[in-house]
Formats: C-alpha cells, structure tokens, sequence
C-alpha cells in the first residue's frame, strides 16, 4: 500500500479537529506496526558458536537485523537479497513514510526553505535520517546514504547550510546513493549547500582585475572526494580545478528576482583561459562546460577508483581491507565508470566481507539504531533519544571540517560510558518517547527455544548473530544469576552495553 502526503494527513482528521503532536505520532505507530514493523510470533535465532553469515550480512548492508529479517534473509537466500536491496525503488516503504515524511521544511528548495527556522530545519533533518536509518525497508540505501553524506560532508553551522542541506541531501546524496559516481560529484559540485560550504560561491575571476580564484573547494574535490590525498594531484592541479568551477555561485536573493532556486554559472566570473588538468587539456572558451570536463577528468582517473574502492571496503569490511580486495573493488568501478551499485555487490559477495564478522566497531549511530531495530522500538526521533547521539559525539550534520565522521576506531572508544547508558536506559523503559514491546519480543524468542522457553543463550544470539561462548555466559551469569522472568531486561541491558554489541 502506498499513501502520499495528502492522504496521510487527510486520514490523521478527525472531524474538523486535527490531532495534538502526541496523538498523530500515537496513530503514526499504529499505522506502521500493522503494515509492516511488528514483532513475527516466532523469529530465526541461531545456535552457531560463530556469528551466523546471514546475521553478518544484515549487520553490515543494514543497520541491524529487525526482528524477523534472519528468518527472511536465510528463506530469501543472499543473492536475492542483495539484489532486491541494490534496487530500493522495488521495495515498498510506506510505513517509513508515514514517520519520515512529516517534516515540510524538508520538501522546499534551496532559496525558499531559508524562511524556516534554522533549529526547525537542522532538527526535521536530524529526525528525518534517524527515522530513515530506524525504520525504512530500503536498508542498503540508507547505510550508502550515510556513507556518501560523509564523503561529502557539509557541516550545518557553516553560513545558511543548514537552510540548504535538506534539498543537498534530497537532490545529490539520496538521488545518487546507488548511481553514478561522476553525476554524484557533479551534482555535489554544484549543490547550494556544497557551495556555500567550501566557498565555491565566492570562487571568481574578473578580467582586469587581480582576483585570484578560491581554491577550497577545488582541493577538497581532489583530495577528499576524488583523487584522495595521495593521489597524485599536484598544486598546479588544484589551481586549475579552481579556475574550472570558477563562476558557479548561489545567490538566495536572486531566487526571488528570477524565480531560480538552484545554482547558476556567472561568465563574467569565469576564468575562460586554457587550463590543464591532471595532464589533460582543456581548451579555452569552455565556459560552464569546464566543470563537466573536470569531474570527467577527476572521475575517470585510475587513483578516485582506488580511492572510493578503499573507502568502501573500509566501510563495509575491515580498517584494513586486503590490497586484493581494494584493487579488484577498483578495477570493478573503473569497469563500470563509477556505477555505484556493481561495487557494493562486489564487495557484499566477496570472500573477505564473508570472514570479516564481528570486525568493525559501530560508530554512535549504528550502535543506537541497531538497539532500536532488535528491538522493534517504537520512536519519533524525539531529543530525548537524540541526545544520547549528541553525548556520544555524532550529532548527524554536524562535523567541522570537510572529511565526515570518521571511520577510525579509536575515534570512538571514549563513548562507551554514554553507550552503556543508553544501553541500560533502554533495557530498563527509562528512555522517555521510546517504547519497546517486551512482551513481544520475550514471546517470539521463547518460541524459537527448542524448550517453548529461552534462556540467556537465546536472548544472547537474538542480539549478537551467535550462541555466547563459555566466558560471556559465566560474566553474565555472575551478573544475572538467575533465569526468572523479571531477568530479561536485565539481560537485555548487559548485552547491548557488551563488547559483542558494540561490533558488527
């Protein structure tokens, strides 16, 4: 069933009385829990001692299994799955709609959504990628658009960001995520916010004048977003980047005057001389054609293959990829000039992805979302849930300097305090706005006991992708002695504050 934003709302009516925040978000998860986000009477649980692959893969390619999505993966197959995934337009995602799509500072463009609040529209754009990453079937696609948000980071205290990265996110990150990686960076290019971010709005020649053009965003395209910092550029390079882009700008006033709200190019800015690029020409008398020649030069070259490749695998696999996995996931990019959707499958099916579980520390984001997710948690994205992501240090759109939140494990080790408290939180139904069926939960995990009633063992692989070894159960036994039924929140909050949790 598909419902648009008109019907939703219509339906939301009662009489002439539209209901209070609380009651639409009551008949919000109402609506979603019966079309597709409740708890199946029995779910897959495994009884491996090693992570099952299955619960790997959706560990990684989402942002963690919901309860029932084991038992679907392993009757669907992997092959299918990946492939239903890569193609997110096929997979129906109303129920996500209904809770993502309520924020309209969201849906204006550029010039015309600087009449909202910046706290308004920093705040719709926060709950709107948490809901997304929370709830939405297309799994895949939201772990990319995390992951091209960060290659393209835009932070949104810089200027009017934060009045342009809604449409940014819109238009270039969500439009592109399973694409073109050269329409990606073109896009990305010429995006408002982008613009305003690394001063390519203010990036201008003069004729007659002394004016020399700005070379922030031209190094980061290069270093950051193509080439990579070793790639090979040179500073000449970056000075000839620049005088490519010169002349495209943003100006929000002229949105009123000519009825515009996307980026224009300005001739009389543009330097229009010869330039030479990574070794290529480019002819004089280009105009804004100098930029398509730039992102195809940049785009095409054998180091942003590599580059992406290597970022990719570090992403989906391991801090330290395999030189053969990196320069076969580059020679699959090259192969298919950076379409995106051939290089994601490559890596899912690879043998090193297939012997990577439990590798990778999940990043303050994942590790709150994929709480939620094994748990069906039921949430609007309320500050009470998103302060924990703050107090952790990943407030989403919010990281000062071009290269995103990064990878890095030891970026995140000083949050584990504030992980275990939101771990216990949770567990304890201390988190204010966030509901968790228990009961639900409890009895479709019993039913997957040979015994008609789980133990900690079950609990354990529900969470984690396998049975505890002889240690972890003697840690949480000492811990939580007993088995009676008032222990389960207890359990619960040891496991998702345990080191097993805290990996993928």
């Amino acid at each position: 069933m598909t419902l648009s934003r008109r019907q939703f709302v219509q339906s939301s009516l009662t009489g002439s009385a539209v209901a209070s925040t609380a009651g639409c978000d009551a008949l919000v998860s109402s609506l979603a829990r019966q079309w597709s986000e409740a708890v199946p009477p029995a779910i897959h649980v495994t009884q491996a001692a090693d992570i099952d692959p299955d619960f790997h893969l959706l560990s990684r390619a989402t942002f963690g299994p919901w309860p029932g999505d084991l038992g679907r993966l392993k009757q669907q197959g992997r092959a299918a799955w990946i492939e239903e995934q890569l193609h997110p337009e096929r997979l129906d995602d109303s129920a996500c709609d209904l809770r993502a799509e309520r924020f309209e500072s969201l849906w204006f463009a550029p010039g015309d959504a600087r009449e909202f609040r910046r706290n308004v529209i920093r705040d719709e754009l926060i709950r709107h990628r948490f809901l997304r990453a929370t709830y939405s079937r297309r799994q895949l696609f939201e772990v990319l658009v995390e992951f091209w948000t960060d290659h393209l980071n835009i932070d949104l205290g810089k200027g009017d960001c934060v009045s342009f990265k809604p449409s940014d996110d819109r238009d270039v990150i969500r439009r592109h995520a399973l694409g073109s990686f050269s329409r990606l960076i073109r896009a990305s290019a010429t995006s408002p916010a982008m613009l305003v971010y690394l001063d390519g709005a203010a990036n201008k020649i003069r004729r007659g004048q002394a004016d020399k053009p700005n070379e922030n965003y031209a190094r980061e395209l290069l270093e950051l977003h193509t080439l990579g910092v070793n790639g090979g550029y040179t500073q000449q390079d970056v000075r000839e980047a620049a005088r490519c882009l010169s002349g495209w700008t943003f100006d929000p006033a002229r949105t009123f005057a000519f009825n515009q709200n996307e980026s224009f190019f300005r001739p009389e800015w543009h330097d229009d001389g010869e330039k030479i690029i990574l070794g290529e020409r480019i002819p004089a008398g280009g105009g804004p054609t100098d930029l398509d020649r730039l992102v195809e030069i940049a785009c095409g070259h054998p180091s942003t293959a590599r580059h992406i490749a290597g970022k990719l695998c570090r992403r989906f696999v391991s801090p330290t990829p395999s030189e053969s996995l990196v320069t076969s996931t580059a020679s699959v990019f090259a192969a298919g000039r950076g379409t995106i959707r051939p290089v994601v499958q490559h890596i899912l099916e690879s043998a090193e992805f297939a012997s990577s579980r439990g590798l990778l520390l999940k990043r303050p984001f994942r590790f709150m979302v994929s709480a939620l997710r094994a748990l069906a948690a039921d949430t609007h994205a309320q500050p009470p849930v998103l302060d924990y992501l703050q107090r952790m240090g990943q407030p989403l759109f919010q990281y000062p300097t071009p290269d995103g939140y990064p990878d890095d494990e030891a970026a995140w080790v000083g949050t584990l305090l504030w992980r275990w408290n939101f771990a216990l939180a949770i567990a304890g139904d201390r988190l204010p706005t966030v509901h968790t069926s228990m009961g639900e939960l409890a009895g479709s995990i019993d039913r997957a006991s040979p015994l008609g009633r789980s133990s900690f063992r079950e609990w354990f692989a529900h969470f984690i992708g396998r049975a505890p070894t002889d240690r972890e159960s003697e840690s949480f036994g000492q811990l939580v002695p007993s088995e009676g039924t008032t222990d389960r929140r207890e359990w619960l909050g040891l496991i998702l504050a345990s080191p097993a949790f805290q990996r993928c």
